[in-house]
């Protein structure tokens, strides 16, 4: 490439969706405006209820509640503006806006994964160390975790956004995917350094996302050996149900991202890579507030509480 004249690049185009037979794309459109739509709704219904309801104000709804909030920043992120390109002709989004994307998708991804490792450690000293639960997961312990759960996902949405985009970007403008993900931007990029940043880039996200899930594992290794231990049948299940919607998650999350990460990428897969893709960024936030509220038997009653005393007041 030497000789080569590089642009300045302004803006990006955005292709995820361009292949495909522009009759299905209404259907898609409407599948994930509705599942979008739920999952704002469905997080919202969850931060209200433990609002409103005095007995969720403990440190698991606390750090469901931030998990929530994370969850609808993630898809307020990339879906509405996937949405919008899918029915659109103009298909660019500025060097400014991908490089926000970029940051914000980051933020609120690792923010996801960091606050899903805390509240594996609650669950932790909930049934293996319950008589010290309220000395270590006070008020302001949880407030603490959830901080800086929030402060390391900004820390690591800023430094891999100012590692892609220090990088000189020269050629074609287009980028194989329905938002400015980190992979399809670093294929644009060009110079000495681009196959040491990608290298460095995975690094870094693996390392972060395979820590959090092996502080996860750890935690249920723990428990599950103090659940064992517990000698009535009835004690061992009522005390592992208090865990069963945080591993569901757990491996929803993490089985989606392992099969859109780990599956072989090819030329002729990339439009069942885009759809792979969307598993991660709009199917997976919305199964989160369905687990949460059908497997949490504790929240789905105070939901009910609060539709009687907000629809039905005289009843209740």
């Amino acid at each position: 490439m030497s000789g080569q004249n590089y642009s300045t690049v302004s803006e990006f185009i955005l292709i995820g969706f361009s292949n495909f037979p522009q009759q299905l794309l209404p259907t898609f459109f409407l599948l994930y405006l509705l599942m979008y739509l739920f999952t704002l709704l469905g997080n919202l219904l969850i931060m209200t209820t433990i609002w409103r309801e005095h007995s969720l104000h403990t440190p698991m709804y606390l750090f469901l509640c931030a998990l929530s909030t994370s969850e609808i920043l993630f898809t307020v992120t990339i879906t509405p503006h996937m949405l919008v390109n899918m029915l659109s002709t103009h298909h660019s989004i500025s060097f400014v806006a991908c490089a926000s994307q970029m940051f914000f998708s980051f933020t609120f991804g690792f923010t996801h994964s960091f606050l899903l490792m805390i509240m594996g450690y609650d669950r932790y000293v909930a049934i293996c160390h319950p008589l010290r639960y309220n000395v270590l997961m006070s008020t302001r312990d949880c407030a603490r975790l959830v901080s800086w759960s929030w402060a390391g996902g900004s820390v690591m949405g800023m430094m891999v956004t100012m590692i892609v985009f220090h990088l000189t970007f020269c050629g074609s403008n287009e980028i194989h995917h329905f938002f400015c993900h980190v992979f399809a931007l670093l294929k644009l990029t060009c110079g000495k350094e681009t196959s040491s940043v990608t290298l460095g880039v995975i690094l870094v996200c693996v390392t972060a996302l395979m820590g959090c899930l092996f502080l996860i594992v750890l935690s249920y290794v723990f428990i599950v050996a103090a659940i064992l231990r517990i000698p009535s049948a009835e004690g061992r299940h009522k005390t592992f149900s208090t865990c069963v919607s945080h591993l569901t998650i757990v491996i929803v999350h993490y089985g989606f991202a392992s099969i859109i990460y780990l599956k072989p990428k090819g030329p002729r897969s990339m439009d069942s890579n885009t759809l792979m893709a969307t598993t991660y960024t709009v199917f997976t936030p919305f199964l989160s507030p369905i687990i949460f509220s059908l497997r949490n038997k504790e929240l789905k009653n105070a939901m009910k509480r609060s539709f009687h005393r907000t629809f039905c007041p005289l009843s209740s």
